[in-house]
């Protein structure tokens, strides 16, 4: 019978090993989660541990002998671990080991100062292989190398935020308007092949044909816990708490009634990428801005960035502590604002002034400020 003893032994002394991941920590002064990777240091493999904190990640490279003895001493703290290996996937859950097909079967060794993305050209990955991304062998094609980086970008987003998300039990998570759920997928190998944390994913849109696709690749890809349904936002009963609340490129207020609700959940994280913000562009008024708000696209443009300015202040003063970061270059398009939020303490009157200020020199009436008042 296999062991996790003699599966880190294997692993080691074959140099198979290429990743490990410790999830759900035994005790609750433990890091949530701790990664192992191999890399090439001064010409020899060694190992590096990457230790996630509730405010950030450290790193410490160990050669071999060290790293084994590491490994072994940190199962006991951890009650699920999964292994990769270019011949298998190993989770181990207590004194348990299963063994899955691979999914990383390249190791990179290299500690160099390149990008490396969450997902890596060469290495083939289900669902982008199905969705015409990559190749079977692993190469993104030309054509689509755009969609690549993008869930990529996404994933990155995902990644810092990851130390937020509840460290044990089931995560459950909704995505709003998930369309051919590129990132609904990418999501979900973050959090399953990556963090090895068993997931419960809605992805929710009203075309049936986009949902009957989306249902299809998943249920071919075997992929647990990962369901699409029809519906709208306002119309979804979530029945128990969701952790994280996604919102892609949802419509005008639409992007409100998705952050309303994430806020009514009480979600541990939000991500929104706002599109279209007619309201703001009907409703804005200012004397002082009116040489850039009579042209159509500054007008445009700037009613976008003060909605999500907005937007940003009335999460804080929900209880989040947000960020409007970069989603993709402006190259690729011009909706390229993520509102990232975390449950953090709510905002005070300070907050509270600066909105109000800026909301009445523009003339405007925020849906989301209603919608979090009824």
């Amino acid at each position: 019978m296999l062991t996790h003893h003699t599966l880190v032994d294997h692993l080691f002394d074959e140099g198979q090993l290429t990743r490990a991941v410790l999830s759900k920590p035994r005790g609750s002064d433990l890091p949530a989660r701790i990664v192992v990777e191999p890399i090439e240091l001064r010409g020899r493999t060694s190992y590096r541990f990457t230790t996630q904190l509730a405010d950030r990640a450290t790193h410490e490279n160990l050669q071999l002998a060290a790293a084994r003895e590491r490994l072994e001493s940190l199962l006991a703290d951890y009650g699920q671990a999964l292994f990769h290996s270019p011949e298998a996937d190993w989770q181990v859950l207590g004194e348990r080991v299963l063994r899955r097909p691979p999914t990383r079967p390249v190791a990179t060794r290299r500690h160099d100062r390149r990008k490396r993305y969450l997902i890596e050209e060469g290495i083939p990955v289900p669902f982008l292989v199905e969705l015409g991304v990559m190749t079977a062998a692993g190469q993104v094609r030309k054509s689509r190398y755009g969609k690549f980086r993008q869930v990529n970008r996404f994933l990155e987003l995902v990644e810092d935020v990851v130390p937020s998300l509840p460290t044990g039990g089931t995560l459950r998570v909704v995505d709003f308007g998930c369309g051919k759920s590129y990132l609904t997928f990418g999501l979900h190998h973050l959090l399953t092949n990556i963090h090895g944390r068993e997931v419960e994913i809605v992805g929710l849109d009203l075309k049936r044909d986009v949902i009957e696709a989306c249902s299809a690749l998943a249920e071919r890809s075997g992929l647990a816990g990962l369901r699409f349904e029809i519906g709208e936002i306002g119309d979804f009963d979530a029945r128990a708490e969701v952790d994280l609340v996604v919102s892609l490129h949802a419509c005008d207020t639409a992007t409100d009634d998705a952050l309303a609700q994430a806020v009514r959940w009480r979600a541990s994280v939000i991500l929104a990428v706002p599109c279209c913000h007619k309201e703001a562009y009907g409703q804005i008024r200012s004397d002082q801005l009116a040489p850039l708000l009579r042209h159509g696209l500054a007008r445009e443009r700037f009613a976008a960035l003060a909605t999500d300015a907005l937007r940003a202040q009335l999460l804080e003063l929900a209880g989040y502590r947000t960020q409007l970061v970069e989603f993709v270059e402006l190259e690729h398009t011009a909706k390229n604002v993520l509102i990232r939020a975390v449950r953090a303490r709510a905002a005070g009157a300070e907050v509270q002034r600066a909105y109000d200020d800026l909301r009445d020199s523009l003339g405007l009436s925020p849906t989301l400020e209603r919608l979090l008042r009824s």
